[in-house]
């Protein structure tokens, strides 16, 4: 599971839609549009996280069959998100008073 998310150029991609998916299931559409990437691309990254068995269909491979996380997964990302010092998205970091905030991790590349 690891590779599959912070391993790959992918990873934060696969991350969104199972944020997403934790939420709510949803199908590649509504995902496309929740999380504002290109149809195709969320296509390609759930053909990925169904085939490693991250995801599944419940209700079959139907058009617009809704994705769900997988019940390991599911608390894979539990105790990721409990036990990790940067859930959320958040990196701790000190103030100049050493008091610890959380600031926004930014993007590779060094953009925001």
């Amino acid at each position: 599971m690891w590779y599959l998310l912070l391993g790959t150029r992918g990873g934060p991609n696969r991350r969104r839609i199972l944020d997403e998916l934790v939420r709510s299931p949803a199908n590649a559409h509504q995902l496309a549009s929740a999380l504002g990437l290109d149809y195709r691309t969320v296509r390609h990254h759930l053909r990925l996280l169904e085939k490693n068995g991250a995801v599944s269909r419940p209700v079959g491979n139907a058009y617009a069959a809704p994705y769900e996380v997988a019940a390991s997964t599911a608390a894979y990302l539990e105790t990721v998100a409990t036990s990790h010092p940067h859930r959320g998205g958040l990196v701790p970091s000190k103030s100049s008073s050493g008091a610890v905030r959380r600031t926004a991790m930014r993007a590779p590349g060094g953009n925001p």
